[in-house]
């Protein structure tokens, strides 16, 4: 059974992208789309885009980890154990009357039938449950691929914090030191 999504970039309306029909769950295409636009193409939301949603015929089958190239090993292995497989274009669509298959858009407005929504904005990724929303959190790109998220779709929501917990084996940031309470302060200025 597969879990379809979208890709897609920002319009003024809403959201304008391509359907990719395997492995649509957050746990899943996070890590992926994080580590490509961080490695493979150098933090450049366009030029990800385009390769993404305007550089396929008709929709993905299976995005790949083509898209990991240029991470580093240690990350293949996290992300994928090490194996590797190439994204895959779909191209075993038939028609009802036989004539070629054409590009379907996703849009806000055709996409109710999709489980989830990714959408590449100049600060991240916004994930949208489309069974429990209209929009969604946005997952910044800095963010570590190595994160686990969430495929719970009502964790999803607008307003809400990225349902996600740390990669194994990293801390926290520290946190940064607070102003001195006045007992200290005096303490220390006498």
């Amino acid at each position: 059974m597969s879990t379809g999504s979208c890709i897609a970039r920002p319009t003024e309306t809403g959201y304008t992208g391509i359907y990719v029909h395997f492995d649509g769950n957050p746990s899943g295409r996070l890590p992926l789309l994080l580590a490509a636009y961080q490695h493979r193409f150098a933090r450049d939301v366009e030029v990800m885009s385009a390769h993404l949603i305007d550089q396929v015929t008709i929709a993905w089958d299976e995005l790949g980890t083509d898209l990991l190239d240029g991470a580093p090993k240690t990350l293949l292995k996290a992300l994928t154990g090490g194996e590797r497989w190439p994204s895959r274009e779909m191209d075993n669509i038939v028609t009802s009357d036989g004539s070629p298959p054409q590009r379907e858009v996703i849009t806000e407005a055709n996409s109710g039938s999709l489980p989830w929504g990714y959408v590449l904005h100049p600060a991240g990724i916004e994930v949208i449950s489309l069974y429990a929303a209209d929009r969604g959190p946005i997952v910044d790109w800095n963010t570590d691929p190595r994160t686990r998220f969430s495929d719970h779709p009502y964790q999803w929501l607008p307003g809400h914090p990225v349902p996600a917990t740390r990669p194994p084996g990293t801390r926290p940031a520290p946190a940064a030191p607070g102003p001195a309470s006045t007992a200290t302060r005096s303490a220390t200025h006498r």
